[in-house]
């Protein structure tokens, strides 16, 4: 399908509870359209031992469609050209990303700088200058819009070209005080979210935030971060995207940078000029950042026996594993594996986890 009834189709599965990014593209995947694989959901839930899932109301779709378009933004799909490249590369990628600004920016050599909220004034400061650097050189950066590092990075780079990612819908500023900032970059750079308009910035929806900013990145730096917070959150999902990790050391003294210092003991590079942070991107073969991405392309899926079906569901329970585990100990192949999987998670029975793991619901 196409045009106004493909999207419509692609965005009622996505809105559809049980369906997260990774069954979005096994199900376009297996069934060529959205279209089909709506149809197909009652089906598939049925031989996962459960009932189909609510599909997402066609108004309420098309209600979405019209916010998006008064607010002067549009969709961008993980399968479309436009859809910036690294970012596709990732298993869970959103399958539709809501924009305004220049997507151009995310085809040039993107890095993620990211950083704590109640940074002190010499951390905002100094990232406001590797921002600006950085953008001299030709490199866009990414950050997500919050305040302290995120906005001094802004700040620094809104002139040479910047991504802000915001966890909440288009039509929402968070913090507040960020509003003016927010337009800016919307008018002056690329401001992306995969939330519909009138989202709120609910805590749970920050982490899947943080996995956009580094999936857009060939590298991450975390300029001062506290343990347990965002910004590991962000560089960690680097880590698992096989993008460079980055950090500034800080003082020991100084409870914002021992997250940093903590990343440089555990193996990320320390850096501490912008030509410390050039150095660890060029070796990147940047052909990489405007080719099209590898990750959309999905094997060809195979049906399952009732035995087959029995012994994945047999080596399922209530600990997550991974899906390579998974697929080793059943001896099957992975689409079988796959599909059986799919199946199980549209009748709400199986839950996935962060690195490729799943588990059943209790």
């Amino acid at each position: 399908m196409s045009g106004d009834a493909g999207r419509l189709a692609r965005l009622r599965l996505l809105r559809t509870a049980t369906i997260g990014p990774i069954t979005w593209r096994q199900l376009v995947a297996r069934f060529g359209d959205a279209e089909r694989a709506l149809e197909a959901l009652p089906m598939l839930a049925a031989r996962g031992g459960g009932r189909g899932p609510r599909i997402a109301d066609a108004g309420a779709v098309q209600r979405e469609i019209a916010a998006v378009e008064r607010l002067g933004a549009r969709y961008c799909f993980v399968d479309e050209p436009a859809y910036p490249p690294l970012l596709a590369e990732l298993e869970n990628a959103p399958p539709a990303l809501i924009l305004r600004g220049e997507m151009a920016l995310a085809e040039r050599p993107v890095v993620a700088l990211v950083g704590a909220r109640n940074a002190s004034a010499a951390a905002c400061r100094f990232a406001r200058q590797l921002a600006h650097g950085l953008g001299e050189a030709g490199v866009t950066t990414a950050s997500g819009l919050a305040r302290g590092i995120d906005t001094s990075v802004h700040a620094g780079s809104i002139e040479s070209g910047t991504i802000g990612v915001i966890a909440s819908g288009m039509d929402i500023a968070f913090p507040p005080e960020n509003a003016e900032l927010q337009e800016r970059v919307a008018n002056e750079g690329l401001l992306l979210t995969e939330q519909p308009p009138g989202t709120e910035p609910l805590a749970r929806y920050f982490p899947a935030r943080n996995r956009i900013i580094a999936g857009l990145a060939l590298g991450t730096v975390v300029v001062e971060a506290a343990p347990r917070s965002g910004s590991l959150i962000t560089a960690r999902l680097a880590t698992e995207a096989g993008r460079e990790v980055m950090a500034v050391p800080g003082s020991p003294l100084d409870p914002r940078a021992q997250g940093c210092n903590l990343l440089i003991r555990e193996g990320a590079t320390l850096v501490q000029t912008v030509d410390d942070i050039l150095e660890m991107i060029r070796p990147i073969d940047l052909r990489a950042v405007r080719a099209p991405a590898s990750g959309w392309q999905a094997p060809p899926p195979e049906d399952a026996s009732d035995s087959e079906r029995s012994r994945i569901t047999g080596l399922l329970g209530p600990v997550p594993v991974a899906i390579d585990e998974l697929i080793r100990q059943a001896g099957l192949a992975p689409a079988v594996v796959q599909t059986v999987l799919l199946e199980l998670e549209l009748a709400g029975r199986l839950e996935r986890h962060a690195g490729g793991r799943v588990s059943m619901r209790l």
